[in-house]
């Protein structure tokens, strides 16, 4: 796959997350996904996605740097959002906070395999 190809495949698969377009997740993400080393399967993807709406209801994932060298993307997610509760282990509580994450995928017949993720926690605790 060309990088520039890549590179619009994962744009299309943020406005999937950003639409909580569901059903189409499956166009992006292969049925053996694995995310930071554990295998969880396209279902076990989508219920994490699913829980992260529901814990952070005014979510919206923004590509701040994106790196394509098939069959893998680097991506700095940026974040400016109001989670409720607890949220990473911090007591948030609805305040908004703006954060990033550094993540990386790995691409397999045209679908996300791999996923590494970290998320800047400092950044969040700095704010709380």
């Amino acid at each position: 796959m060309l990088k520039t190809d890549l590179s619009a495949l994962y744009r299309d698969y943020i406005a999937c997350l950003n639409e909580q377009d569901w059903p189409k997740l499956k166009n992006f993400v292969h049925d053996e996904v694995s995310h930071n080393g554990r295998r969880i399967g396209i279902s076990g993807y989508r219920e994490m996605l699913e829980q992260d709406f529901q814990d952070i209801p005014d979510l919206h994932f923004s590509i701040l740097l994106l790196m394509s060298d098939p069959p893998y993307i680097a991506s700095r997610l940026g974040f400016d959002c109001t989670p409720k509760g607890n949220f990473l282990g911090l007591d948030v509580n609805g305040k908004r906070v703006s954060f990033t994450e550094n993540v990386f995928y790995e691409f397999r017949q045209g679908k996300i395999v791999q996923v590494w993720s970290v998320i800047d926690k400092a950044a969040i605790e700095a704010q709380i």
